[in-house]
């Protein structure tokens, strides 16, 4: 049976109004106060052909657009129809299994749900285009939320993204990398205090872990099931712990000259509060680069999820509209074969490029988008975010690493501008492992050379790391300092060995990537679970000198990776490595212009008081970084070669000149033409 719904005033009597038809629901205006008119219904005012996916408000209203090809029915639901099924709230049918529909009078920040009939029931669902979802601590019970997305103050307007090939990331978890006294997790508005300490680093670009909605109370986040929507529990509801995150937010805005701070409705719901960091990270230069996992979804749906989203019979996963019966990681493979489902995830894409101003992506597991027949959707895919943001960077993690990916779609390449690569990664942490054994041990320093070779053209296309969320997760390899002392992770050999394997990162052709904590020492792995003890020892900065020694080292060469510009250069020639004496040197030069760098390494455990090494130019050179100054800093007993050395020898390893330098024990030296 079908209810009319009328609004009366506050204290009318039901038998002061007489019902046409005779029946009817009574709604008392308090409730109904946002809602100034009576007879709302769905008309398709405002609905055509380009009527955007999910809920978007126009005019004195809002149109509401889904995809459900087999339904036989779908209705909207919200608070202006008290949450129930109604033909004035039915949705139209459209072109190509579309349903859509114009809300009069519905605001933004208005609640919402699909109702979705078919032959195998009948559902409440959320929207797969919604760009937040209500707080509700049982994840079945949220609610969409219409959103304005020009209502964001944005301070970015003068903030340019760093060039490819100047990009250092730092790979953060938002839900462990920072957290605050009395919060199960941390939260993106803690992310936001840390970015002056992130600016202070060097990093010019940040990368969290997947950030859209995940089912399960803590996550890595590659389980999404909610893709525009950003993850509740990463969000700040309590009022009284908003205003106090807003009043220190608003003096790193005013520490940066800006006057026109945050209210509390602009740092307010998730949807904000992402947007609000990555507005700070551009306020202070840092970029911002989303990892987005488009190889499957879920590992948790629930009924109101886009899992069967038009309620088509169950027991075969290939009929869940959005996915095919292939499982990975927990969830499922997206079904790339279906245009609405490529558009989907493009459109998700496009959403966080255009409405929240990121600066590029990490595509997680690009390889297994292939795997299961998705290559085109990757070359569509990179085709239109270079249209729609052409400095926007698509980085993709593809296993074992293939150049095909990084190839233009006309040379039957995927399209991406850069790949995660593991050469250097495992070199480095070979080498460092090693090491480890002892003064008399083998150290592989030929693969080392060969992994610093970017078979790419361009030096940029290759994201190197020794670290990341993966490799040093708990039950996964060691983190570098007890990769590099197993006994005691603060040892000299721990701190020094440390330096040499970040040093190499910073110094070698490619984007680097720092994992958090890596920049002072952090040696323990890390977990999803924020109330583990795996959580980053922040107060190590104010407790452990060797910490606050490696913070400083590592703050100080990635300043030289951005003073020196060879060193993000595409050029690099290993012109010495010795598998004996553990030293390996190499030369960065920019072409056409010079400004020549020569990078040593060594992994000795004596210092070589006089190491003749060959120079691709005669005359002075600065030593410009020396690894060793920063041991117990500034360390009384340093090894070096002061602030200068002459090339003024016979030509050697392949150079008309050469200098007679001091190397100290595990260190990494940068030499360069100017200081």
């Amino acid at each position: 049976m079908e209810f009319d719904c009328f609004v009366v005033p506050a204290g009318a009597s039901p038998r002061d109004f007489v019902f046409p038809g005779g029946c009817g629901i009574l709604i008392p205006f308090s409730k109904f106060s946002s809602y100034k008119h009576t007879g709302f219904v769905i008309t398709q005012e405002h609905i055509s052909a380009a009527t955007p996916m999910g809920a978007n408000l126009v005019g004195d209203g809002a149109t509401f657009k889904t995809w459900a090809p087999r339904a036989t029915a779908v209705y909207l639901l919200g608070p202006f129809n008290n949450w129930s099924v109604s033909n004035k709230w039915k949705l139209a049918p459209r072109d190509g299994g579309h349903w859509a529909g114009f809300a009069k009078h519905v605001s933004a920040n208005t609640e919402y749900l699909f109702h979705v009939e078919g032959a195998g029931g009948k559902h409440d669902k959320r929207d797969p285009y919604a760009r937040e979802l209500t707080l509700h601590p049982a994840f079945p019970s949220c609610r969409c939320i219409v959103k304005n997305p020009g209502a964001f103050p944005w301070h970015d307007r003068d903030f340019i993204p760093p060039e490819w090939r100047d990009l250092i990331i730092y790979q953060l978890h938002v839900g462990t990398f920072s957290i605050s006294a009395n919060q199960f997790a941390g939260k993106f508005l803690n992310v936001i205090e840390k970015i002056p300490y992130l600016a202070a680093l060097g990093v010019t670009a940040i990368e969290p872990l997947p950030i859209d909605e995940f089912p399960t109370e803590f996550s890595l986040g590659y389980n999404g099931t909610d893709y525009f929507s950003p993850e509740g529990d990463y969000a700040v509801g309590d009022e009284t712990v908003l205003e106090a995150h807003r009043a220190s937010i608003n003096q790193i805005l005013q520490d940066k000259g800006i006057s026109s701070i945050y209210s509390k409705e602009n740092l307010t719901g998730p949807a904000n509060q992402l947007k609000a960091l990555i507005d700070v990270c551009h306020v202070y230069g840092i970029a911002v680069i989303l990892d987005l996992v488009y190889n499957h979804a879920g590992g948790g749906f629930d009924e109101n999820s886009l899992y069967f989203f038009d309620e088509h019979i169950r027991g075969d996963n290939n009929n869940s509209l959005y996915f095919t019966d292939q499982g990975w990681a927990g969830g499922l493979v997206f079904a790339y074969w279906n245009k609405e489902v490529r558009e989907y995830l493009i459109r998700n894409s496009i959403y966080y490029l255009q409405e929240c101003h990121v600066d590029g992506f990490r595509f997680d597991e690009v390889s297994v988008i292939d795997r299961f027949g998705g290559w085109h959707f990757c070359q569509e895919l990179t085709d239109r975010l270079r249209a729609t943001k052409p400095s926007a960077i698509a980085i993709a993690e593809y296993w074992p690493v293939n150049d095909y990916v990084i190839r233009n779609a006309a040379d039957q390449g995927a399209g991406f501008d850069a790949t995660w690569h593991d050469g250097l990664r495992g070199a480095i942490r070979t080498v460092i492992g090693q090491a480890a054994a002892g003064a008399g041990a083998f150290v592989d320093f030929d693969s080392l050379a060969n992994s610093l070779q970017i078979p790419f053209g361009n030096g940029w296309r290759a994201v190197q790391h020794v670290e990341n969320h993966d490799i040093i997760k708990l039950g996964e390899q060691p983190r570098i300092p007890q990769l590099a002392d197993r006994s005691n992770p603060r040892s000299w050999h721990a701190r020094s060995r440390s330096r040499v394997a970040t040093g190499l990162l910073l110094t070698a052709p490619g984007i680097p990537l720092l994992f958090m904590g890596q920049e002072f020492l952090e040696d323990k792995q890390w977990s999803d679970n924020p109330q583990g003890s795996t959580l980053i020892w922040w107060g190590g900065l104010d407790q452990d000198k060797a910490m606050v020694d490696h913070l400083r080292f590592t703050q100080d060469l990635v300043q030289l990776r951005r003073r020196q510009p060879a060193l993000c250069s595409d050029r690099i020639h290993v012109f010495h490595q010795h598998n004996v004496n553990r030293v390996l040197a190499f030369h960065r030069w920019i072409e056409g212009q010079g400004r020549d760098v020569v990078v040593v390494v060594s992994l000795s455990e004596s210092t070589y008081w006089e190491y003749w090494l060959g120079f691709p130019r005669g005359g002075h050179w600065f030593e410009n970084f020396n690894s060793d100054v920063y041991d117990n800093w500034v360390n009384p007993l340093v090894a070096g070669n002061g602030e200068s050395i002459e090339a003024n020898g016979s030509g050697m390893h392949g150079f008309e000149h050469s200098a007679r330098i001091v190397i100290p024990a595990n260190s990494i030296l940068v030499f360069g033409v100017e200081p």
